[in-house]
């Protein structure tokens, strides 16, 4: 009689552990090479671990619900035969084989954590030693937290409400980092203590938009741009345009002489806007809208005046109404308002471009004419951008024409 043990195979290629979901086959059982009679669960499919030989379960060494890395010995069978799987290697005592698999585990357990208990062997019985598959864990190593999640763990965050960017403070235990599901219960339990309040609708609409903006390569150029001559045409003007809807403005031009620039990456494809419909951020309580205006291209600033201040007043009392947003190409966002000179917005999900205006403040200039330093208002335009539609030369060059366009406010 020999005892061969059964290991935890390699089940993809970046696959480093599997959860144990049921024993398919009683202890004592008679078992046939191939025979299916572990079930686990990898962060990819339910799996099932087979018999390394024929013969009878000797004994299991796991627990249902706990995870096992590649290559840990999961309990032993008993057959006449020895395994093909020893014919190059020789037998440990079998409480080797028991304790030295499991060391690396046992260490990232919690602390007080139960740990399955490995069945008694006898003097003389001893396990094959089986080579893993791997060559060290195949998940990289600063890839921790919530980078690699069982389904089981998905689905009970789910349940929850959860996401991945919820968890990516958490340090994983498992192998190569990957967060386990009892890092998961810790972190809730911990959570439960915690001061919690309601976000508002409003908040997770706005935490769910950033979330999927951010699944894209963002990238910011900015430059400054000289407000003087945007100020003096302003104070002719009579109702008197915001900044803001010079810059909407300015953009629109710019982005009407090449659309390119405000398309979408669909696949391998350009879809280029239908109409350049820009949108503008207003503040409202616990969040942000974003009211459009159409045909920004073909409207003048005086002409957008009453448009955009019953817009923002109605942004602000969330009371906007449904043709009035959505459907927009790009965004201005006005950060100057809150005192900033320089931010990063970032782009909506459905946008590629989003244009930041900051304070303006008097900054010394030199002028060539009069060898000497003057005095100019001058604020920072910023300009994020999709990097898979843009790149750098192409964001600046719309930028600077955007500039261009600020700077000579009649033709706006």
């Amino acid at each position: 009689m020999s005892l061969t043990p059964i290991i935890m195979p390699q089940l993809g290629e970046s696959i480093a552990e599997a959860t144990i979901i049921d024993l398919l086959v009683p202890q004592g059982e008679s078992v046939t090479a191939g025979q299916d009679i572990i079930e686990v669960e990898t962060q990819k499919a339910t799996m099932n671990v087979t018999a390394p030989c024929d013969g009878v379960i000797d004994a299991y060494i796991v627990e249902i619900g706990e995870s096992y890395a590649v290559g840990d010995v999961l309990g032993q069978v008993e057959s006449d035969a020895v395994s093909a799987q020893s014919d190059q290697t020789s037998a440990p005592t079998a409480s080797q084989a028991t304790s030295q698999p499991k060391q690396s585990r046992q260490e990232s357990k919690q602390p007080g954590s139960k740990q399955p208990t490995p069945a008694p062997a006898s003097a003389e019985s001893s396990f094959s030693v089986v080579k893993p598959t791997i060559k060290g864990l195949p998940v990289p190593a600063h890839f921790v937290g919530a980078q690699y999640m069982s389904p089981r763990m998905k689905a009970r965050m789910y349940e929850l409400g959860l996401r991945e960017a919820d968890l990516a403070g958490i340090a994983g235990s498992g192998a190569g980092g990957r967060l386990t599901i009892q890092d998961f219960e810790k972190f809730l339990t911990q959570l439960e203590q915690a001061r919690l309040t309601q976000a508002s609708s409003m908040r997770v609409a706005v935490a769910d938009a950033m979330r999927r903006s951010w699944t894209r390569p963002l990238a910011t150029v900015g430059t400054p741009v000289k407000l003087d001559p945007l100020l003096s045409h302003r104070a002719k003007l009579n109702p008197k345009p915001g900044p803001a809807l010079f810059a909407i403005r300015a953009l629109a031009i710019a982005l009407s002489e090449n659309s390119a620039t405000a398309g979408r990456l669909i696949g391998n494809k350009i879809a280029h806007p239908a109409s350049i419909d820009i949108g503008f951020a207003v503040e409202a309580e616990d969040g942000v809208l974003v009211p459009v205006i159409r045909n920004a291209d073909n409207t003048s600033v005086t002409s957008m005046v009453e448009t955009y201040n019953n817009l923002v007043n109605s942004a602000r009392l969330r009371k906007l109404p449904a043709n009035a947003t959505g459907g927009s190409i790009a965004t201005v966002t006005n950060f100057g308002t809150f005192g900033l000179t320089w931010a990063t917005p970032i782009p909506l999900p459905e946008q590629t471009l989003v244009l930041g205006l900051g304070a303006g403040r008097k900054v010394p200039f030199w002028d060539e004419s009069t060898s000497s330093f003057v005095p100019v208002t001058e604020a920072q335009l910023t300009l994020s951008f999709d990097h898979r539609v843009l790149d750098g030369g192409a964001a600046g060059r719309l930028l600077t024409r955007i500039n261009e366009l600020m700077t000579h406010p009649q033709q706006l």
